[in-house]
This record gives structure tokens, C-alpha cells and sequence, in this order.
């Protein structure tokens, strides 16, 4: 894998070259928790090529946030367009294939511990359409190529360390090729040197011409690793000045 000078070299560069592409377009939208305001009156932008970090503390939205953008707590109020759909007027059926373009990955990696590295893709393949066997195992180890699991595909994932889960966890999220990768704190349980980790992948992933919005509290990764910063506070979503 590059280092994460390389890294971030090619983000910014790429970022200028690239055609980007609107993956999240909010105006004047409140996130509610039920019946409870968390948000109010957010506007945010995210295209391609992009990587944005989420802040803020427990409680003040960020998760409530990510859920919303795909569609897991419902938006009623404002213009909200994830990946091309429109969350406000969409049908409970057209959810599914809304995820399909989205890469979630979550804090505690969501794996199933009782089947191997490679048939937790194989299921999310499975669940998502996939048919072509062939075309499944060459994405499969086109994947773990990518994620630095190219030797793991038959271990299980207690075999793994909690680096390498992640890694299986974002291994899964771009198994239907993602234009917009949402991570919920996905350092929140890794030590320093596998958080560094995760942070290279993902800014490889948003150098792919794909956005990459990242919920954290973890405020030590902002001077090695750089992005525009949103910070939810007071029932609000603001962009920090850098």
C-alpha cells in the first residue's frame, strides 16, 4: 500500500483533475430521532473525489446524520438527494437499491464471525444480485487485493486482528462499487498504528473518484490526516474554518 504522504499527495491532485459528481446535496433539512429535533436546518454538499470528516460530541447528531443519509431514520422535511435519490419523496421499496450504491461501514465492523473473510462478501454479493460466479470471485480478490487482505480470504474473522476487520468491513462496503462510502467511527475501536491504516485506505478510496464522508471524535487524526471538517453542535451542522 502507499504511504499516506502518497496518499494524500494524490487526493488533493486528483481531486482537481477528476469530473466530480454530487453524491449528497441537503438544504434545509432537519434529522429527526423519532419524535426529537437532533438537526436543524442543515445544508451540505459532498461530490466524488472528495473526503469530509463529521464531528461532534455524543449525542450532538453525527450518527443520527449518517443513518438518515441512508435512510434508516426518514426525512421529512427539506431537499435531501443521496446517490441520485431523492430521500424525502422515495418508497420504502426503492431503500434497498439505494444502499446498494452506498458503502456503510460501521465502528464495531457489523461481521459475521461464523463464515470466512470470503464468504462475508459472498453474501453481501448474494444479497445484492450478484450471479456470475466467475465475476464474484475476481471481485472478491480484487477486494481483498485492495484492502490488504489478498492472503486472508480463508480465515475467519476472529483469526484477524481489529485492523484487519475494518478491513474486511470496507472490503464490504465496496462490493457493489460505491460512489459514496459513509464510515461511522470506523477507528473507534483500533489502536493507533491500525487507525493510521484505516485512514490511508480510506483516502485511497476517495482518491478513486469516490466521496468518502467519516463521523469521529477522534480529533488526534486531523493534523497527519486533512480534510474539510463539519462539526455538529447545538443542533446544527457547521463547516469549520481549517
Amino acid at each position: 500500500m502507499m504511504d499516506s504522504y502518497s496518499l494524500r499527495k494524490m487526493y488533493f491532485s486528483k481531486k482537481i483533475s477528476m469530473e466530480q459528481k454530487t453524491v449528497i446535496d441537503l438544504e434545509g433539512v432537519d434529522i429527526y430521532q423519532g419524535d426529537n429535533l437532533i438537526l436543524k436546518d442543515v445544508h451540505y454538499q459532498l461530490k466524488t473525489g472528495a473526503f469530509n470528516y463529521m464531528i461532534g460530541e455524543t449525542g450532538s447528531g453525527k450518527s443520527s446524520l449518517l443513518r438518515s443519509l441512508y435512510a434508516d431514520l426518514p426525512i421529512k422535511k427539506g431537499k435531501a438527494m443521496v446517490s441520485g435519490y431523492h430521500l424525502t419523496s422515495m418508497k420504502s421499496k426503492e431503500i434497498p437499491f439505494l444502499r446498494r450504491k452506498l458503502g456503510i461501514v460501521f465502528q464495531d465492523f457489523q461481521l459475521l464471525f461464523d463464515r470466512s473473510v470470503e464468504d462475508n462478501l459472498l453474501f453481501v454479493m448474494k444479497a445484492t444480485g450478484w450471479k456470475d460466479k466467475s465475476k464474484m470471485k475476481d471481485s472478491i480478490a480484487e477486494l481483498l487485493a485492495k484492502t490488504g487482505l489478498k492472503n486472508k480470504a480463508y480465515k475467519m474473522p476472529y483469526q484477524l486482528s481489529g485492523g484487519e476487520q475494518q478491513r474486511l468491513g470496507i472490503a464490504r462496503a465496496l462490493v457493489n462499487d460505491p460512489t459514496l462510502v459513509l464510515a461511522d467511527e470506523p477507528t473507534g475501536n483500533l489502536d493507533p498504528i491500525s487507525s493510521g491504516e484505516i485512514m490511508d485506505l480510506l483516502f485511497q478510496i476517495s482518491s478513486e473518484n469516490r466521496a468518502v464522508l467519516m463521523a469521529t471524535h477522534d480529533y488526534s487524526l486531523f493534523s497527519k490526516y486533512q480534510a474539510p471538517t463539519f462539526q455538529c453542535a447545538d443542533g446544527r451542522l457547521m463547516a469549520l474554518k481549517g
